[in-house]
Order: structure tokens, then sequence, then C-alpha cells
């Protein structure tokens, strides 16, 4: 096939087809096919050492794949340059110019597309406004916490107006709380500009809090990719379920079962419907809102139980270390998986 635009994936802001990139004997993504559609938020989440930081690099420029073709908006721009890209990265280092105002390192990048002094100040100064800095423009980077800075990375970014914005862990030095709150904002602005954003992380809560579509990567290839929901709800293997949030994994009547800590009930009465399972209190745990209770099994597996506090202490919150319990859950809403995968 002639390199070029391809009418098949032009639907899509991006698009991988086969791509494999090896650093010497290990190979890093392993003949990976993906498209992004446009205009949405696309998390790529994964643990350390899956390839997602790779893939990006090789979306963005930063590597070039060993196998494979790199298309954005239809158009094949695997030898292309990151600057020949319609594509502009945040990374994690906010490398804002410490000499440089907070206006000036927003506009710079209008500077090197030689716009006036004017009209580069008054777009910076929009994008300021809409990543909440109106009034910071005259200060200099020092002077701001790590969520300003960060803040301003992604205005510098943003000011140049691309078709796709790329985000390698943007917020992973942050505290949780400005982390939290920098979340919402990502996803506000997202929405407001409507850009394509390509987001990088480890934290499956991130991942499935902010984005339309995740796909989580392991040992270089796709494992699963789909609607946050049902990533979570829905794992198609035991590695998913075992990843993406807590899971027990329980043997009963020969099979493992996959059940969520929030799906199971526990009381001291053997009358709940469903799945029933007999065990002893471990321990029980206040964790904010909700109270998670740890139960051994009469044949010596360990189960964990998550439910929300009552104002009464009551429910799991009233065991205690030694109590005689019973865990029960809905038949659908145990997976039954094997001992590697679920769903293949």
């Amino acid at each position: 096939m002639p390199r070029g635009r391809v009418p098949g994936v032009s639907e899509a802001d991006i698009h991988l087809e086969r791509v494999t990139k090896r650093f010497a004997e290990t190979t890093a993504v392993d003949d990976l096919t993906m498209s992004i559609p446009r205009g949405g938020f696309f998390a790529m989440l994964g643990p350390s050492g899956c390839g997602k930081t790779t893939t990006l690099r090789m979306i963005g420029g930063f590597e070039d794949p060993t196998d494979g073709r790199v298309f954005l908006g239809g158009n094949d721009v695997t030898a292309l340059p990151p600057y020949r890209r319609d594509v502009n990265t945040v990374f994690q280092s906010y490398a804002l110019f410490p000499h440089l105002s907070v206006l000036d390192n927003v506009a710079y990048g209008l500077k090197q597309r030689r716009l006036g002094k004017t009209e580069r100040h008054a777009r910076a100064r929009e994008v300021l406004d809409l990543v909440r800095l109106p009034t910071l423009g005259d200060r200099k980077p020092k002077q701001l916490s790590g969520g300003q800075q960060q803040r301003v990375a992604l205005a510098r970014a943003l000011v140049m107006s691309p078709q796709v914005l790329l985000l390698d862990e943007p917020l992973g030095a942050l505290d949780l709380k400005v982390r939290r709150e920098l979340q919402i904002e990502l996803k506000r602005i997202q929405e407001s500009v409507g850009i394509t954003f390509v987001y990088v992380t480890h934290d499956q809560e991130e991942a499935l809090a902010m984005s339309d579509r995740v796909v989580v990567m392991h040992a270089g290839r796709i494992e699963q990719l789909g609607p946050p929901r049902e990533i979570y709800d829905t794992p198609a293997t035991r590695f998913m379920a075992d990843f993406i949030g807590e899971t027990n994994f329980i043997r009963r009547n020969g099979d493992t079962i996959a059940v969520r800590p929030e799906q199971l009930h526990v009381t001291t009465e053997h009358g709940a419907a469903g799945e029933v399972l007999p065990g002893t209190v471990v321990t029980t745990m206040v964790v904010g809102p909700a109270v998670q209770c740890l139960v051994r099994t009469d044949d010596g597996q360990e189960v964990l139980v998550r439910e929300q506090r009552s104002r009464r202490g009551t429910g799991a919150e009233s065991l205690r270390e030694g109590d005689r319990v019973f865990m029960a859950w809905a038949p659908d809403e145990a997976l039954t998986v094997e001992s590697t995968e679920v769903g293949r």
C-alpha cells in the first residue's frame, strides 16, 4: 500500500497499524493495531514496562517504530519528525522557561510561528482563562505552585491548537488533593476545546474517571480496550480482573470465580439470598466512607468485603476479629475465571 492518506482510517485522529518497537533484545510494543476516535479523552493504562509510554512517544514522533505505521487524521506520519506532526505533548516535568513570565511561556510556541506580540499575547490570555489562571500572566514559574505550573504547561500546549494532545503522566508529581482537582479540570478542558486527548497513566482510578475509552496494555500488547464501565465490570482476562480495581479470586466447587469486594455482603446470619460462603473475621478496617472486612473462609481463603459505612455503625462495621460470618453475592456478579485468562 502506498504511503499517504488512507481512507479506511481517516475517521480516527490516530491509527496505529501493526506497530512494533524493539530496543535491542527487548520488545516494548508488540504488533499493536489500534484506532483512537476524533475528539475524545483516551487513556492508556498499564503497569510499568507495559509499553504505554513508548506507544505515546511513537505517536508523537519521539520514537521510530521498528515495524508498522502511524497515522494522524488518515495521513501516514511514520517518517515525520515531531515538529511536522500536528501534535503537542505535556510531560510530567513542566519544562517551563524560568526567565520568562507565565504569559510569555504560554505564548512561546506562537512566537516561533512568527505571530506578532499583540496577537500571541491575546491568544495566550484566552488559554490562561481556560485553565483558570487569568491573573497570573505576569508571574514567573518559581512563584507558582506545582498545580499552577502544570496548568501553565497545559496552556502552552493548548495555545497551539493541535489536532491531538498527548499527556504523559502529567499529574504524577502532584499531591493527591491537587491531582484530583486537576483531573476534573483536564476533563472539563478537553470537553470545552474538543481536541483529542491521549493520556498515559498507571493510575487506574484516574484513567477510569477521566476517559471516554481506555486501553489497558500488558507486555507490549493490548489486553482490553473499551469504555471505563466495560473495563471495570467485564474484564476480558484474569490479568484484567486482577489489575483493575480489587478482586477476590475465590475457589468454589472446582472453579475459580472473580468477585469485587463491593459486590459482597457480609452477615452474621445464614439467610442471605444468592451464593453464600461461611468464614471468620480476621480484621475490620474503616477507610473513609467505607468499611473493609477481611474474612478467612473455612478452607483457608482470605476474602475482602467492602461496604458503605452506616451512621449507626452496623453491618460490617460492627464486626470484630473472630466473629462467625457468611458472605453472599448475586450469581450474576461473579465471573468464572481460568488459571490464566477469561473470555479468550
